[in-house]
């Protein structure tokens, strides 16, 4: 008996590395949010998770770039269905990013961002996994209201997508007024008539 159960295969589940960098950024996110981004260190990660230093090294250069992937890990910025046509489905998406970065875990990505490189690996992080992201959102949300005979095509989609986008990242990284709903709206407002809708 014992012998057919050595042979049954094992079950699957995530690899201890997986496990490993979970836990290295639930302790990263716990040390962020309650501390704030200058107690933030490889050393403070490995003492409150357990995680080797060279597991971390493993999956990030440095504590700025472990910093960035806690807070964006699996995070709430946009709202994929559409709800009541272009307007409402806009407007859905630019509350779920004002309201991710209100938070302060919206804050310490703002001083994260502040204290990295342009070329880091973080701040590429956030460009591809946020500001593309929400972006890309945009463009299929513009492309199905096209589809639908909602609205007409835009002659320049890319800059219709910047000046729609470009207001949300400039008050996070300026931070000189508040990202609130107020401002959702009024970006939803701007953008419908860019649209001419």
């Amino acid at each position: 008996m014992s012998q057919e159960r050595s042979s049954l295969p094992r079950p699957r589940g995530r690899p201890p590395s997986a496990v490993a960098r979970e836990k290295a950024l639930q302790a990263a996110r716990d040390i962020l949010l309650s501390e704030g981004f200058g107690r933030l260190s490889i050393e403070a990660v490995v003492a409150k998770s357990g995680i080797s230093k060279p597991t971390i090294y493993r999956n990030w250069a440095n504590a700025g770039e472990l910093a960035m992937a806690a807070l964006m890990a699996d995070p709430d910025f946009q709202a994929d269905k559409a709800k009541d046509g272009l307007a409402g489905s806009l407007r859905a998406q630019m509350h779920a990013l004002v309201t991710a970065f209100a938070t302060t875990r919206g804050r310490q990505i703002a001083l994260a961002l502040a204290a990295s490189d342009p070329e880091s690996e973080m701040t590429k992080a956030f460009r591809n996994r946020i500001i593309l992201s929400s972006r890309e959102a945009g463009r299929r949300l513009i492309g199905e209201a096209v589809a639908r005979g909602e609205i007409s095509a835009p002659a320049e989609l890319e800059t219709v997508l910047d000046m729609i986008y470009a207001p949300i990242f400039y008050r996070l990284l300026v931070g000189h007024l508040p990202l609130d709903r107020q401002f959702a709206d009024s970006l939803v407002t701007r953008a419908l008539a860019l649209l001419a809708l």
